[in-house]
């Protein structure tokens, strides 16, 4: 494992490579770099000893955001392209959104960690960052946001990175 210092650098850069990968690959390339991203995660920023808890963290944001992006995409919340390969239409959305689930999951102990400290920056952060990430991601990828959805992400994220922080705050030395 690295430095205390130089991991939370590592981790986001490790997430921003994974997020561009994603977003301007598509499923392929999200399918081959994301796990390849994550077992680096795994190796030089998580200790050995909290392996197995990353692991069921990675998993269960990979879940919230089948159930998340997957209900909104069910919705009408995105269009997508169609240049998506064959085999993805069966699926509510994207291979590559699904894989920036656990991507995104991969930062939360490591480059966000000053953030869970500060639930309302977190709960803002969350409400604007998101969004516009999302709103990056689709011009970038050719999808079609409905007028409602960054409004909905906004809630969403935000939310999210408030209960991200409340309960951060709850566990002692996670």
């Amino acid at each position: 494992m690295l430095s205390p210092r130089i991991t939370p650098l590592l981790n986001a850069g490790l997430f921003q490579l994974g997020w561009f990968s994603c977003v301007l690959g598509g499923a392929w390339v999200a399918l081959l770099v994301t796990p390849l991203i994550l077992a680096a995660h795994l190796g030089w920023v998580v200790p050995q000893a909290r392996r197995v808890r990353e692991l069921r963290w990675l998993g269960g944001f990979l879940a919230l955001g089948m159930v998340v992006d997957g209900g909104l995409t069910l919705a009408g919340g995105y269009s997508l392209p169609a240049t998506a390969p064959d085999w993805t239409h069966w699926l509510p959305l994207p291979v590559w959104m699904w894989c920036l689930w656990p991507l995104f999951a991969s930062t939360v102990h490591h480059a966000l960690h000053w953030l869970w400290q500060r639930p309302w920056l977190a709960a803002i952060g969350g409400a604007t960052s998101a969004p516009l990430s999302y709103y990056g991601g689709a011009q970038l990828a050719d999808v079609t946001l409905a007028d409602w959805l960054l409004p909905a992400q906004a809630l969403i994220w935000g939310g999210l990175c408030l209960a991200i922080s409340r309960w951060k705050l709850a566990q002692p030395g996670t």
